[in-house]
């Protein structure tokens, strides 16, 4: 039985899947792990643990399906994400990651007064914001010179899977593009003033594509993993483009939206889009561009309220559907770590409003669900003013297992929403990628045969009105109290 195996390291797990060649799933597995925050706004991992769960994930599949042969391997992983090694590839210091980690704020503003915006922006794409992973690579040189002065090589988890499974020091331009302002978007390769200005000590990954082969297993990854050696291995990429690849979401108009412990969004567009409210970046595939934006927290909102009133998700999505649209007068402020777009405030913090004693569970569980989809209407209201052409939207993730949320988003945002029959994620889109790499001409997996959509969410149009006000309140409260948020973020840091 030929097969593809597809790994993805997320923020709250690692999970593998084994794909047959008509992309049925044949096995899958997850390791959850936690992340580490050793102060407010800073949020990073042992990089370890991303490689002891993929050989975990890997021996575990095929022990239990001997008869599978490894065509390819597929891997992915959260980002932008900045993991500095050693010599010996040995991490100088757990990783940065992505732009839920804050801590660059200083580095971001030397940036942009050394640089200048207009033209931080001309070259990368975007402005520098939290998710900025060339901030985070200057913010290691100036707060840790111990760990800068050890540092040569530059990973985030898929390129780190790729470098221990293969040897091959690769970065795919997707990811790249998202190391501002070091990457050259029009040029498509480093930018080589700012690299030696910013990351000089650091070697520069050599750039390819998500899914390119990087390189084959080496001997001693074999031994450790069970996968035969000389098998293909892809680049891989971020895993909100690998989670748009695994339902078709990653063509010309497409609008991917992804539920997560964060929410994701990638729309695809030929143009280069450039907005100081959202992320410019390359696209997966050559010829491609996309506009991204992200929520700082969805389903860690969720999970949160979920372990604070110690109740199950089926409890409280029950009550929430009793609590019904509105939460009976509750509106939350989703940034609850603060957040990433449109409007890009790390010091901004979640607001419950409008709470009296006669809420309960239900209605801030329901709240919760508004204020992710409001969030989501935010972000794609500003992607469409600053002319993205959205014609499709893909809902993705373990979030699209609970109706409820899935409605609240389509009615709260007025968008249709097609879900397709494998909404596993990213490591089923790496899987699909590694087929692809290796397929002979004329022989390529087509991602409507392995991953067909098979629901509509459609918004309820008796609700339009209402979702127009909540939203405008949406707006409003956030500015009418964030100069208040900004004072307690300051007192939480001890500034």
């Amino acid at each position: 039985m030929h097969c593809t195996l597809g790994v993805d390291v997320g923020t709250s797990s690692t999970k593998g899947v084994l794909v047959a060649a008509d992309g049925s799933i044949v096995a899958s597995a997850t390791r959850a792990h936690d992340v580490d925050r050793p102060h407010t706004g800073w949020v990073e991992m042992d990089a370890h643990i991303w490689w002891d769960e993929f050989v975990s994930i890997a021996g575990e599949l095929i022990s239990a399906h001997p008869d599978a042969e490894i065509a390819a391997v597929g891997v992915s992983g959260m980002g932008p994400c900045v993991l500095l090694v050693d010599a010996d590839d040995e991490p100088v210091r757990s990783a940065i990651l992505y732009g839920v980690d804050t801590r660059s704020g200083a580095q971001i503003a030397r940036m942009a007064d050394e640089l200048g915006i207009d033209e931080i922006t001309r070259i990368g794409g975007s402005t520098l914001t939290s998710q900025a992973g060339g901030a985070k690579i200057a913010w290691i040189s100036d707060e840790e010179p111990d760990a800068w002065a050890k540092a040569r090589r530059f990973f985030m988890p898929a390129s780190w899977l790729a470098r221990k499974l293969t040897g091959a020091y690769v970065l795919d331009h997707q990811s790249a593009s998202q190391t501002s302002p070091l990457y050259d978007i029009e040029n498509e390769t480093w930018y080589d003033p700012w690299w030696q200005r910013y990351a000089g000590t650091i070697e520069q990954p050599r750039l390819t594509w998500a899914g390119d082969i990087a390189g084959e297993v080496t001997d001693a990854a074999s031994v450790l993993t069970g996968i035969p050696a000389s098998t293909p291995v892809i680049t891989g990429t971020i895993d909100a483009w690998t989670e748009a690849v695994s339902v078709g979401a990653h063509e010309v108009g497409d609008l991917m939206l992804m539920y997560g412990t964060t929410m994701f969004l990638v729309a695809t567009g030929e143009q280069t889009l450039r907005t100081p409210s959202m992320w410019t970046t390359a696209g997966a595939f050559p010829g491609t561009r996309n506009l991204a934006g992200g929520l700082s927290t969805s389903g860690a909102l969720t999970a949160w309220l979920k372990d604070l009133t110690g109740s199950d998700y089926p409890e409280l999505l029950a009550e929430a559907e009793v609590s019904g649209p509105g939460a009976n007068g509750l509106l939350i402020l989703p940034y609850f770590a603060g957040e990433r777009t449109p409007i890009q405030d790390p010091d901004a913090r979640g607001v419950i409003a409008g709470l009296t004693l006669q809420h309960g569970r239900g209605d801030l569980y329901r709240a919760a669900l508004e204020a992710t989809a409001l969030g989501v209407r935010h972000n794609v209201e500003t992607m469409r003013a600053s002319g993205a052409d959205i014609t499709r939207i893909v809902a993705v993730g373990g979030g699209t297992q609970g109706q409820l949320w899935l409605q609240v988003i389509s009615d709260v945002t007025g968008l249709v929403q097609e879900v397709p029959e494998t909404t596993i994620g990213a490591s089923y889109g790496a899987a699909f990628l590694a087929a692809s790499a290796v397929a002979s001409d004329g022989a390529e997996p087509a991602i409507t045969g392995w991953n067909p959509i098979v629901q509509t969410i459609t918004p309820n149009p008796d609700l339009r009105a209402f979702y127009d006000t909540l939203f405008d309140r949406y707006v409003r409260l956030y500015e009418s109290s964030k100069d208040v948020i900004h004072e307690l973020a300051a007192d939480q840091r001890g500034t």
